[in-house]
């Protein structure tokens, strides 16, 4: 009868630790099954689930179109060092004081050039963030206003007329770096008005196709040289535009220039890189300029 008791004392556990030690061998190897098993099957349900979710459903998605491309957001001082790089290397289309002088004709027909940049026409034309054409010549006008009441312009100058002036879209274009791009439109007097009374008159002008901010410009007045404060042009101008602040340059080879009336300064680019903005007057025909060059 004892040794009946003591083999079920075993059975049931003597004060319950053997039950215990059992109980939870059990139940580990329970929960060790059951994450075999969700490692096993659960992808596929889980797979499986969002499937059902995703097949036979239309789904619709924004993106960007490929023809539109896309470009890095740039500041000032990034946008103008592109330009200028760009405009540099190649004929410059200037004034008529350019094209005397060799420098290019109002009219050159750009194309896509070889090299680390380029500056082409964009024949897709503007994008929803940039100035149409039939907006720009409004948009000059407002600039002109803006600039002479900043003083950086006179404030005689007429205003622009489609009648009168060419104005294309260009693209400044990073070649190594295509995203880094900058739009811009350039108005021109138009060839039919080469015996017109160019007096108080816009000439040329790069104008950001986003902005409408003019990058260069080049007009005819009745100031002189004497007349003209250019530090005060380039530290106005410069704030117009929100780049850094200017600083002289002095060029190495004063003989490159088409005019003794002149200033340069320096702003910083991208990089190592520098711009040149040149604050300049033709005597004779009196014009007044703000060039950009690398």
């Amino acid at each position: 009868m004892k040794k009946i008791e003591s083999i079920g004392n075993k059975l049931i556990g003597y004060q319950g630790k053997p039950l215990r030690k059992d109980t939870l061998t059990i139940g580990f190897l329970c929960f060790a099954i059951l994450v075999i098993a969700a490692s096993v099957w659960g992808p596929e349900a889980l797979a499986g689930y969002k499937d059902k979710s995703i097949l036979n459903e239309t789904h619709l998605e924004e993106i960007q179109t490929a023809g539109e491309g896309y470009r890095y957001t740039l500041n000032g001082n990034e946008r103008l060092y592109i330009l200028s790089q760009c405009l540099s290397s190649q004929t410059l289309p200037g004034s008529e004081q350019n094209a005397w002088t060799g420098g290019g004709t109002a009219d050159v027909d750009y194309q896509e050039l070889g090299g680390a940049y380029a500056f082409v026409v964009n024949h897709r034309g503007p994008s929803g963030e940039e100035i149409t054409d039939e907006e720009i010549y409004e948009t000059c006008n407002k600039g002109l206003d803006t600039l002479g009441s900043l003083g950086i312009l006179p404030v005689d100058i007429k205003k622009v007329e489609k009648a009168s002036y060419n104005a294309v879209l260009y693209s400044a274009i990073d070649v190594l770096e295509p995203r880094n791009n900058v739009a811009v439109w350039k108005l021109s007097l138009s060839n039919s008005q080469k015996n017109a009374n160019k007096e108080n008159r816009l000439i040329d002008a790069y104008i950001d196709a986003e902005s409408g901010k003019f990058y260069e410009v080049y007009v005819r007045t009745s100031l002189t040289w004497e007349d003209i404060n250019p530090d005060g042009i380039m530290e106005k101008w410069s704030d117009y535009m929100g780049i850094s602040t200017p600083q002289p340059y002095e060029s190495t080879n004063p003989l490159l220039e088409t005019t003794p009336y002149y200033k340069k300064y320096v702003f910083s680019g991208i990089g190592n890189g520098d711009t040149i903005v040149t604050v300049g007057f033709y005597e004779g025909i009196n014009e007044l300029f703000i060039k950009i060059s690398k």
